[in-house]
This record gives structure tokens, C-alpha cells and sequence, in this order.
């Protein structure tokens, strides 16, 4: 099975990062406002990155870890595979 960890954002860049077992269901579920929350509340709804692994300790790891980055760190990751902060929502998942 895989495990994403993922960052999405909103118009004014706030990042939130995430993790989850289905990726797709997950950014249908913050486009949508489904889950009450952060993400809900900060219209939090595009997709800039992610990254896959087949281990959920892996992953919760890798969550912890990105999490306690200053915002910097974070945008520099982001930019790394996504320097024009596309949605990837939509590119990939086409949400």
C-alpha cells in the first residue's frame, strides 16, 4: 500500500501538510470542504507537493519532519519540484 505526505495551500500560501493512504480522495475532500478544519477554514484547496512511500511509519515520519520546518525550508521544498506552486489537484488528479 502507499502512503502520500503531501502540502497544499491557499491564494495567500498558506501550507498545510498532510499524509494519508489515498491521495486522490484526500484533495477531493479539501477541494470540497468535506472535513471540518484547518483546511476548511483557510480555503486551503491547491495541491504543490507530495511525495510517496510504502511505509506509513515512513510517512508520519517524514509528516513530523516537514511540519517542524520553518516556512522557508518548506517553500524550498515546494519549489524544488513545483517552482510555479501549480495545483497539482488538477494536473495530476484532474480535481
Amino acid at each position: 500500500m502507499a502512503y502520500y505526505v503531501y502540502v497544499m495551500t491557499n491564494r495567500s500560501k498558506t501550507l498545510y501538510v498532510g499524509v494519508t493512504n489515498n491521495l486522490s480522495r484526500r484533495i477531493y475532500e479539501h477541494k470540497s470542504k468535506i472535513i471540518e478544519g484547518f483546511t476548511k477554514k483557510y480555503n486551503i484547496t491547491k495541491l504543490v507537493y507530495h511525495e510517496e512511500t510504502d511505509d506509513i511509519s515512513v510517512a508520519i515520519a517524514r509528516e513530523k519532519q516537514i511540519k517542524g520546518w520553518l516556512r522557508e525550508k518548506k517553500i524550498n521544498l515546494i519549489e524544488s519540484v513545483n517552482p510555479a506552486w501549480k495545483d497539482l489537484g488538477k494536473e495530476e488528479f484532474d480535481l
